[in-house]
């Protein structure tokens, strides 16, 4: 598992307007920034994200990926 693989996995199942993953093949980091993160918590927005990684967290290709998930108007506020 590579952080470009992750990457395609997460755009292919939730339109991001920023997107990126970053690791060394065991452990991940992600910054995701999606409209689809509105109204939802931080827990929610991560369980949406890892329902789209499911299948390679269950057989063990996935191991660990920490993210920080944002609404384009968090982004906005934190990076202005």
């Amino acid at each position: 598992m590579n952080p470009e693989h992750i990457k395609t996995l997460i755009a292919d199942g939730l339109p991001c307007e920023t997107l990126n993953v970053e690791g060394d093949g065991e452990h991940f980091e992600a910054l995701l920034v999606s409209a689809q993160f509105a109204g939802k918590s931080r827990v929610k927005r991560q369980q949406m994200v890892n329902a789209l990684l499911r299948t390679w967290f269950d057989s063990g290709e996935l191991h660990a990926l920490s993210m920080k998930t944002l609404t384009p108007e968090e982004w906005s506020t934190h990076h202005g």
